[in-house]
């Protein structure tokens, strides 16, 4: 009895930290989507109004057609690239240790600092990129790059902390096996898609649902590097989130789209897992 009293005081600060900080907004917040309320005024019930309202805005098929196309291809790709930069390092080639270190950098570093420096790199007049091409492109500032830019800022972000997890799941393989393909002559692309791919298969899943939500929840990079220009080329749900909350003051419209939002993920996450069975 008193190992379960004990138990239930070193688990409780987690149990009330939950409650206070994670289902008491959700709850909240909830009741907020079905408000009118400015933050200064008295809040007003509001009923269906403000997800009327959001999905009869021009911009929002666009902001969600931005999102889909950031998340996609931003997980595409940093699932693609850290596999065969897992693949290639699990060959145990000199110096692996350092290559794990080096990729992994970005992924701490905070992001606010990656979307400045990117910014100075890709700057139209004094940065890196255009010096070394000789261009004169204005990346940011262009509403056909903005968007491919911040998906390659992304990718790379991503892909240290990608190509561990897939590094752990290489590790996870008997190599017995891969000696027994050796054995019977199979070459390595045949062994990479007949034993690695379907032993990959709940790493693999994991990655790409880790990395598809991540994606879709962007608001950092965006917010230092675009603010959702040019032209709302590069506005996301989550950016359109905190404009509605804190530079238009509608409350009830940011509720409801970030319910939106769950709801697409929540479908998302749904259906990759029925596809990965």
């Amino acid at each position: 009895m008193n190992k379960s009293k004990n138990g239930l005081l070193f688990v409780l600060p987690a149990v009330v930290g939950t409650f206070i900080f994670i289902l008491i907004p959700i709850f909240c917040s909830f009741a907020l989507s079905f408000t009118d309320w400015d933050l200064l005024n008295e809040i007003k019930f509001a009923g269906l109004n403000n997800y009327k309202a959001v999905f009869c805005e021009k911009e929002f098929l666009q902001i969600l057609a931005n999102t889909v196309v950031y998340a996609v291809s931003t997980t595409f790709f940093a699932v693609i690239i850290p596999l065969f930069i897992a693949s290639v390092i699990n060959t145990k080639i000199r110096g692996a240790e350092i290559f794990k270190t080096v990729y992994f950098l970005p992924f701490i570093t905070p992001a606010v600092v990656i979307a400045i420096v990117w910014c100075w790199i890709f700057d139209p007049n004094i940065g890196l990129v255009n010096n070394l091409l000789k261009t004169h492109y204005t990346w940011l500032f262009d509403t056909g790059l903005a968007m491919p830019v911040l998906i390659f800022v992304s990718v790379w972000k991503l892909i240290g902390y990608n190509t561990l997890l897939f590094l752990t799941g290489f590790a996870s393989i008997n190599p017995n096996l891969y000696e027994a393909a050796k054995i019977d002559g199979a070459g390595s692309f045949q062994t990479f898609k007949e034993i690695t791919l379907p032993l990959l298969k709940p790493t693999t899943y994991f990655v790409v649902l880790v990395t598809a939500i991540s994606s879709f929840q962007v608001f950092d990079l965006i917010y230092v590097m675009t603010s959702g220009g040019p032209d709302d080329a590069t506005n996301v749900l989550v950016y359109s989130v905190y404009k509605y909350a804190f530079e238009y003051f509608d409350i009830g419209k940011s509720c409801a789209l970030a319910y939106i939002l769950f709801v697409i993920i929540f479908i998302l996450a749904l259906l990759q897992r029925k596809l990965s069975k």
